[in-house]
């Protein structure tokens, strides 16, 4: 097996383990949960300034966020599938018809 291939393979096991971690943790400090939510600095810094994703800032600097909070964000606005818009179409139209 070749250097390159052993580093490759050691990269791999080394993230997998520090994805592990994360979800070991209850809170993330600010780079941990840009790598938790797989969004750049900047971007999750927006989203905290313009308070849309919960977060804690307990001294005013430092920001940390809990993890099934996160959680919770991530899965609000959900969009339904073009089975359930259909069949609430449906539902909409039996239910609603003039008689």
């Amino acid at each position: 097996m070749s250097d390159n291939v052993i580093i490759e393979k050691l990269d791999n096991i080394e993230k997998m383990l520090s994805e592990q971690n994360l979800l070991k943790k209850e809170v993330l400090n600010f780079s941990e949960a840009c790598q938790y939510l797989d969004i750049s600095e900047s971007h999750l810094y927006k989203l905290t300034s313009r308070k849309q994703v919960p977060h804690f800032c307990p001294q005013g600097k430092k920001l940390y966020f809990n993890r099934l909070e996160l959680d919770k964000w991530l899965q609000t606005n959900r969009k339904n599938t073009a089975e359930e818009v259909d069949r609430e179409a449906t539902d909409y139209i039996l239910n609603n018809r003039k008689r």
